[in-house]
């Protein structure tokens, strides 16, 4: 068994050096690369590497929309023993200041990107810029191509280890400062490996990269898996072309977070015209519609949807099933990818599965999710303290709180730190009635704050759709929704208004992170105030609230 990914890359670059890899999806003609293409330009780049920056173990960093050139720059300077540092192309300036300061970065690999104005004013000094091909900067940099090129036939010395540390990725930061989570060969190959053995994926299995590499999972469930499975990936040219280049793929695994999933669901309910519509067709056809759908989205021949990285409601899940796409819900977070999956044989909607084989899990006194497996991270770049209060002998400490049935099966009930005590003194966890909430047609971004409120707030923006219909409409169907909630919940837990937001919440206000999750603490400095003023009115006048803001 291979043990590195770079001794993947020389397996299949002998075994089918002219089997496509790499597919860049474009709106007039798409560009392959071979094994053979991508073994040339990877070890190219890292006989370059080794030659310029000398010793191994120096960090580079990697700031780019996903490319192909995206893989050749990191495989390349992971060949050469070097430590990549993938970045955000949303990152804030100062954020990228604190992970190129932090990092000691030695040299900067500049692809496409949105925020390069932020990024430009914070770079550290005498740090070496390197440009992906088509992108010129006004800034002293090399040239892909002209250092490449004299290189190309070239292969570094250095003999990957599968111990060694080939990349630090930084956490998003929904709380506190980013945490460079260190990987290794090793905490990549094995999850990677583990998952592929569990769902029987084929060698040569399509893959659709369109999340940004600087996150984990797409790093490994796209990028790792297709080198470990010899596989294919298409490159989506931009979120604006997803529904043109998605078929074009026909993906056989792909994941996304419930942001997604809720994206591609009103974009259907568009094409139909309403909920009802879609209600309307199935009921009539759903055999029919469902197969229209799978193939108009290029789902048809998909065997693993997996959705992950925040809580996916029910309701959600339920909508996609009566289409035929099984959403498969899991666990996992950069410090240990991928413990918990579901499965077709083992699925419960609102679980996220069972333990993968090889994988240890227990519950801690205070309803902590613990995890032990082999290739989990071992640790944070530079931050001990931290590294110990989350890896503990052995077990990594994961931060979210969960029960489990009698079956095995685990269910997220929140985040240790989302838990917050009402005015009562009495812990209210959001998950669960955020849950319940998003069974209504109208929202689709929710968040619940309450912390040290008379009564717990719930704030929503509006589908597309809804913010077309009469205000009395929304209004009496979220009334009910909060009927429904106030029913199933404790006393404590139970909504006193709802707060409709007409601005959605996106990365480039802050309410998202660059992985789609919402930043509670953004949503409470936003909303706090008129929150806990509403939360009294509430409780003092025994009624339900509902404002638009």
């Amino acid at each position: 068994m291979a043990a590195t990914y770079t001794d993947y890359l020389n397996k299949w670059n002998n075994e089918c050096p002219d089997k496509m890899w790499l597919r860049e999806l474009g709106e007039q003609e798409n560009r392959d690369w071979s094994w053979r293409d991508a073994h040339q330009e990877i070890n190219a780049l890292g006989s370059w590497l080794e030659s310029h920056l000398g010793s191994s173990g120096q960090r580079v960093g990697l700031l780019s929309k996903n490319r192909a050139h995206w893989y050749f720059a990191d495989f390349g300077s992971i060949a050469a023993g070097h430590v990549v540092v993938p970045m955000f192309t949303t990152l804030a300036g100062e954020t990228a200041d604190y992970v190129m300061s932090f990092t000691d970065m030695k040299l900067l690999f500049v692809g496409e990107t949105e925020n390069w104005e932020q990024v430009r004013k914070v770079l550290p000094k005498g740090i070496q810029l390197v440009c992906l091909p088509g992108v010129e900067l006004e800034e002293d940099h090399l040239r892909w191509e002209d250092v490449v090129a004299p290189h190309r036939g070239s292969m570094p010395a250095y003999q990957c280890k599968p111990d060694d540390l080939v990349s630090l990725v930084f956490t998003s930061g929904t709380t506190g400062v980013p945490k460079g989570v260190m990987q290794t060969h090793d905490s990549n190959v094995i999850p990677i490996t583990r998952f592929s053995d569990a769902f029987s994926m084929p060698l040569g299995a399509r893959y659709f990269s369109y999340l940004p590499l600087s996150h984990i999972a797409e790093r490994q469930i796209v990028e790792g898996a297709s080198l470990v499975n010899c596989g294919e990936v298409h490159f989506n040219e931009n979120l604006g072309t997803l529904l043109r280049d998605l078929p074009q793929c026909r993906p056989q695994m792909m994941f996304g977070p419930p942001r997604v999933w809720e994206q591609l669901q009103q974009g259907i309910i568009a094409q139909f015209g309403s909920p009802e519509a879609v209600d309307a067709a199935l009921e009539a056809d759903a055999e029919g519609i469902g197969k229209l759908v799978r193939e108009k989205l290029g789902l048809d021949e998909v065997q693993y949807l997996l959705t992950a990285a925040a809580p996916t409601p029910p309701a959600l899940i339920h909508w996609y099933d009566r289409l035929g796409i099984a959403l498969m819900e899991g666990f996992g977070q950069t410090e240990c990818m991928g413990p918990i999956v579901s499965s077709a044989e083992h699925r419960r909607i609102g679980s996220v599965g069972k333990a993968m084989p090889g994988v240890e899990v227990r519950i801690s006194e205070e309803d902590e999710l613990l995890v032990k497996a082999d290739g989990c991270s071992p640790g944070y770049y530079n931050m001990p303290e931290k590294t110990a209060e989350t890896f503990v002998d052995g077990w990594v400490h994961t931060g979210d709180k969960v029960k489990v049935d009698e079956d095995g099966f685990y269910y997220i009930t929140g985040r240790v730190k989302d838990y917050f005590k009402t005015i009562q003194g009495k812990f209210v966890a959001p998950t669960p009635i955020e849950n319940i909430f998003a069974e209504n047609p109208h929202t689709e971004q929710i968040c619940l704050l309450g912390r040290g409120y008379s009564k717990t707030v719930m704030i929503c923006v509006l589908t597309a759709i809804a913010q077309e219909l009469p205000r009395e409409e929304i209004e009496t169907a979220l009334r009910e929704r909060v009927d429904a909630v106030n029913s199933e919940v404790a006393k404590h837990e139970r909504l006193g208004a709802v707060i409709v937001s007409t601005s959605p919440w996106t990365i480039d206000n802050g309410v998202l992170t660059p992985t789609l999750k919402i930043r509670r603490e953004k949503v409470e400095e936003l909303f706090g105030e008129k929150a806990a003023d509403l939360a009294r009115q509430s409780a003092e006048q025994r009624k339900v609230l509902l404002e638009w803001v």
